[in-house]
């Protein structure tokens, strides 16, 4: 093979090549890429590369590790790295990675941890996985609603590796069939909406070749500027999650007024604009509610699968280029799910950061978790390597000293980043028992304050009217009580006289008005008694009470002459029908005495 200098057209002897190819293989300590097929998926707004490289040990002694590199133009942007070997189950096993550098070389670095030593003249295929963020630029960075979406991907054509690779392909997939223009070293074959380049053949170690593609791109270029997701754990069986995402999109920015009848009534209008996303959210999320400024944003809507619950999240414009939204999503999780305990040592075991939407990057990520209250010894384990801050309190109802908050951030994540993160911390049990004794004793203080204070009297002076009024009063609930019991031996008194007129017992109906006549006598000096302390009052109920006394007198008359008459009718003194008619004469009149006596008493 021979290397073209595009300044010159000087073409290099085979031979110095060979040499040059010879030098970087002994600054590599004798591995070389063997066989190299990179494959760069460019059908989304990120750039995912991923290489399965045939790594051979040419030196003179076995080898433990590897080291990968990347570009100083891409480096900045790499949200994602994994290396893995197929194991004996076709499976992959991911390696340890660890950031290094090379001396005298630019760019990023890092070695990587084989599983076992390659020895001297073995061979070892490697997967290796990158991710890139924000390395697609719209070109025309401003587009109209009718126009579509153009965007330059700039890039290596030739894997970077501080090894020298024998033979090499690249396969670029891209979002659509349309090209305006793609760089053609080795005279590359496209195919619809594939691009491949190579073999390339005896590449040195650390070669670039700048690749540049410009094609069309219309899917969504949806970036999360910021998220805060918080998370509180209850130990009486529930965790709370919130998410305050602020979301842009990073597309063409949209030039020109935006018409809403073109959007809806053509297809094609806004094409690379976003309608709604995706949110998966866990399989037992309960009570999820999605609201922004103004309030719940019900064209959401909301689906319950077998192992993940569906979020459609509509905002409520669509997002063009260059417009951004903010919202709310929250739910509630069972927390018998991702807590874990064994006597007073717990461990929580949740995601880091769930799935927003599909191919999701994320600037800055925020995790604020809140911890019952008395949680100590508290120590977080990460998947990955991320910034904790400093730790905060959080106070809400029934708290004395706060919550404990974990604060953690990361910047640049995408969908590899969705990894569960372990939390362990003790708890004494007895703490559980706070929250109830604080409502218990809340509520004892506010009943026993209400007692002492009705019962204590906090006026600066006395007012004399109304102690007159408070005495007044609780004598007349006493005249209407006995008066009350007053009349009810008028009803037994006729109850004795039926009785007697049946039976003829004369003793019966002496003793039962002898028994009348002495419990009237003491309700009715008991009454004369309230009646003069009225009067010593000064009230002028003294006289209503008064005149209940006289109409009662003329009640107890015709109760007594009603009673000779039936002793008359026993006797066979007077005839029946002229006792019934002296009867009623005698009840209508007692009717007519009673209805003065409750009128009088309902004015007092």
């Amino acid at each position: 093979m021979v290397l073209l200098n595009r300044g010159t057209g000087f073409r290099l002897p085979s031979c110095l090549l060979r040499l040059a190819w010879l030098l970087c293989a002994v600054r590599a300590d004798g591995l070389v890429n063997e066989e190299v097929r990179r494959t760069l998926d460019l059908s989304t707004h990120l750039a995912k590369v991923s290489a399965e490289v045939l790594v051979a040990n040419h030196g003179a002694s076995a080898v433990q590790s590897f080291t990968l590199a990347l570009e100083s133009d891409l480096a900045p942007h790499l949200a994602y790295i994994g290396a893995s070997v197929k194991g004996d189950e076709e499976e992959d096993n991911s390696l340890a990675l660890k950031e290094t550098s090379i001396q005298g070389r630019s760019g990023t670095f890092f070695q990587v941890q084989l599983p076992s030593a390659l020895a001297v003249g073995e061979k070892l295929r490697v997967k290796v996985e990158t991710v890139f963020t924000h390395v697609l630029h719209p070109f025309p960075s401003h587009i109209t609603q009718a126009e579509k979406q153009l965007v330059v991907f700039q890039g290596n054509h030739y894997l970077y590796s501080p090894y020298p690779t024998r033979s090499q392909t690249t396969r670029v997939r891209l979002a659509s069939k349309t090209v305006e223009s793609y760089t053609k070293l080795g005279n590359p074959s496209k195919n619809d909406e594939v691009i491949e380049y190579g073999p390339f053949k005896d590449v040195p170690a650390f070669s670039q070749d700048a690749m540049k593609i410009h094609y069309e791109n219309n899917s969504p270029f949806l970036t999360i500027s910021s998220i805060t997701r918080t998370i509180e754990v209850s130990h009486w069986g529930n965790i709370a999650v919130e998410e305050t995402i602020d979301l842009r999109h990073t597309g063409a920015v949209l030039k020109g007024p935006f018409s809403r009848y073109d959007y809806q009534r053509q297809a094609d209008s806004g094409i690379s604009s976003v309608k709604s996303f995706k949110t998966i959210l866990p399989a037992s999320a309960q009570d999820v509610y999605y609201r922004d400024e103004i309030g719940n944003i019900s064209t959401s809507h909301l689906q319950v699968l077998e192992d993940s619950v569906e979020v459609e999240v509509r905002p409520r414009f669509p997002l063009f280029g260059g417009w951004k939204t903010h919202y709310i999503i929250g739910y509630n999780l069972p927390s018998y799910e991702y807590l874990y305990t064994l006597g007073d040592q717990y461990a929580l075991k949740m995601r880091l950061v769930d799935h927003v939407y599909d191919d999701q990057v994320i600037d800055q990520l925020t995790v604020k978790l809140i911890l019952p209250e008395g949680a100590r010894n508290v120590h977080l384990e990460t998947p990955y390597p991320i910034v904790r801050g400093p730790d905060q309190l959080h106070y809400t109802y029934l708290d004395t000293f706060g919550r404990p908050v974990l604060v953690a951030t990361k910047k640049n994540l995408v969908e590899h980043h969705i990894q569960d993160m372990v939390v362990h911390y003790t708890f004494n049990k007895i703490l559980m028992m706070q929250e109830p004794l604080l409502v218990v004793g809340a509520f004892y203080i506010l009943f026993f304050t209400v007692i002492v204070y009705v019962r204590l009297d906090f006026s600066i002076t006395k007012d004399p009217a109304a102690e007159v009024r408070m005495k007044v009063a609780s004598i007349t609930e006493q005249v209407l009580t006995l008066v009350n019991k007053r009349l009810g031996l008028y009803r037994h008194m006729d109850d004795a006289v039926n009785r007697y007129k049946q039976s003829r017992d004369s003793g019966t109906l002496n003793s039962a008005r002898k028994t009348l006549e002495a419990e009237h006598r003491a309700l009715t000096n008991d009454i004369t008694a309230l009646q003069a302390r009225l009067k010593a009052e000064g009230s002028d109920l003294a006289e209503k009470v008064g005149e209940v006394q006289k109409l009662d007198g003329q009640v107890k008359d015709l109760v007594c002459q009603s009673c000779q008459e039936s002793e008359r009718l026993v006797a066979g003194k007077v005839k029946k029908e002229t006792y019934i008619t002296s009867e009623k004469t005698l009840a209508g009149k007692r009717q007519e005495l009673i209805a003065r006596i409750d009128g009088l008493l309902d004015a007092l």
